[in-house]
């Protein structure tokens, strides 16, 4: 990986203690969702985001979610996790995305519209999987948090901009850094300590055909839902045609995927 950003990485610090404690929730097959929200209740600002959040029309929620143990119990302790690491991350990291022509709220939008399409997507295919690809759907862009801090440090934003209209984002990365946002997310989250599935799902997600057999259909996931969740332009009917390209390609049933993502079209 490219030094700078792996010096960046290296330097980022601990998860607080409440998030330590949610992921040991997490993989703990006997705590609760109970257990769950004893620990977020403590945290007012994070309960106000998950209850916004499940009273979101993304998730298609057929009623109102008035109390954490509902909105607990309807978006699996999993996919919380996800709004929970994410919320901390806006809350430590500085957020200047413009490298990328996308403000910290935007990027945050894109990356909830991410985790509602998984959510929605997956409940119909395998629910167990979103146990990884909830979280990892929801926070596999933070790489790009810290790209954009090296672009703008050595005064290159303007460059990669060019290069990002010219050849799209992927390929200025590539030229940039020599790395792809996927696998700074995922070396993130491995510096983070955490499990090796999701770190090796999102890195892979890049290139879902050259990881495991174990690994694999997490990674096509990821890609596909990265594919349809454009920058900055959200779910497109372009955007859902390449992704349901990737659908076929990993033997999936595209007729289930286009139903979850007609529901984000533009």
């Amino acid at each position: 990986m490219n030094d700078a950003l792996f010096t960046r990485i290296k330097s980022l610090p601990p998860l607080p203690q409440s998030v330590v404690k949610i992921q040991q929730i997490c993989n703990d097959p006997n705590s609760s969702i109970s257990d769950m929200t004893k620990v977020i209740e403590q945290d007012p600002m994070l309960t106000a985001n998950i209850l916004k959040a499940a009273n979101s029309p993304l998730y298609g929620f057929s009623r109102a979610i008035k109390t954490l143990g509902q909105a607990v119990s309807l978006f699996g302790m999993a996919t919380v996790r996800g709004f929970t690491v994410a919320g901390v991350i806006k809350s430590t990291l500085p957020i200047d995305l413009s490298p990328y022509k996308m403000s910290a709220d935007k990027f945050a939008d894109l990356s909830q519209l991410q985790n509602a399409l998984m959510v929605r997507w997956y409940s119909q295919i395998s629910r167990p999987m979103l146990e990884i690809l909830s979280p990892a759907s929801f926070l596999s862009g933070v790489g790009r948090l810290i790209m954009a801090q090296e672009i703008i440090k050595t005064g290159k934003r303007d460059d990669f901009i060019n290069k990002a209209l010219a050849n799209g984002h992927a390929a200025a990365e590539m030229e940039f850094f020599g790395v792809s946002y996927q696998e700074v997310s995922a070396a993130i989250f491995r510096h983070w300590l955490f499990e090796s599935e999701m770190v090796e799902a999102i890195g892979g997600s890049v290139d879902p055909a050259s990881v495991s057999e174990v690994i694999r259909p997490y990674a096509f996931a990821l890609k596909i839902v990265q594919t349809a969740v454009t920058i900055p332009g959200g779910v497109t009917e372009e955007a859902v045609e390449a992704a349901a390209k990737v659908v076929e390609s990993a033997n999936g049933s595209i007729e289930v995927f286009k139903k979850a993502a007609m529901a984000f079209l533009q």
